[in-house]
């Protein structure tokens, strides 16, 4: 039996589900951090003793670390759908896994801290301004990435894609003018089309 622990409000517990769904697993979903708490007890902290979410249980092995688990997911009961077995391909794959976590995620971080999580009259705008300054041209690169290919690793789906569109999902939420970018907007829209994006992608953020 495979749980997770986490809301879906986090867009790294948001990796782990999708991943879940895309792969065809079952799995039970326990609410926590944030508002639900749970990640300072004894118990958690045990499994997790950074006391964040994601969590995963597989049959009672633990790990966290949100792009950490969607590997190990991918390897352990894709079958080779989402994780390309020949090297080249699956570290090209992984590369824009850790480009998402090290690179996209902290420039969008302020501005999605300061429309959704900071109360309007404490918001600071040059915050979001310059989280936008940083983010925008990094949607440019994925643009460019996707006007040759339809997945950002090649002709298929696999765990390069799955970070991105969690964080797409995020900015996209944000009230923000979006400009159109035709080829990242149609991966994002083959996305949201998979069956596995329900309960995923079409939640608000909060």
């Amino acid at each position: 039996m495979i749980r997770l622990w986490g809301r879906l409000s986090s867009i790294n517990v948001r990796k782990v589900a999708f991943t879940l769904q895309l792969l065809g697993l079952p799995f039970e979903r326990i609410d926590a951090g944030g508002p639900h708490g749970g990640v300072d007890t004894p118990q958690f902290r045990a499994r997790n003793p950074n006391g964040l979410v994601p969590l995963l249980d597989d049959d009672g092995w633990t790990l966290w670390e949100s792009n950490v688990i969607v590997r190990y997911l991918a390897a352990r009961h894709g079958d080779g759908l989402l994780l390309p077995a020949d090297l080249r391909a699956r570290h090209d794959a992984e590369r824009w896994m850790d480009w998402q976590q090290t690179t996209l995620n902290p420039a969008g971080r302020d501005a999605f801290l300061q429309l959704v999580r900071t109360p309007a009259a404490q918001r600071e705008a040059a915050r979001t301004a310059a989280s936008v300054a940083a983010t925008e041209p990094l949607w440019d690169l994925l643009e460019a990435q996707l006007a040759t290919r339809p997945w950002l690793a090649g002709d298929r789906l696999t765990v390069a894609d799955i970070p991105a569109a969690c964080e797409r999902h995020r900015w996209r939420g944000l009230p923000l003018p979006h400009s159109p970018r035709p080829h990242l907007d149609a991966w994002y829209d083959r996305l949201l089309a998979l069956p596995a994006a329900r309960g995923v992608l079409d939640l608000p953020l909060a």
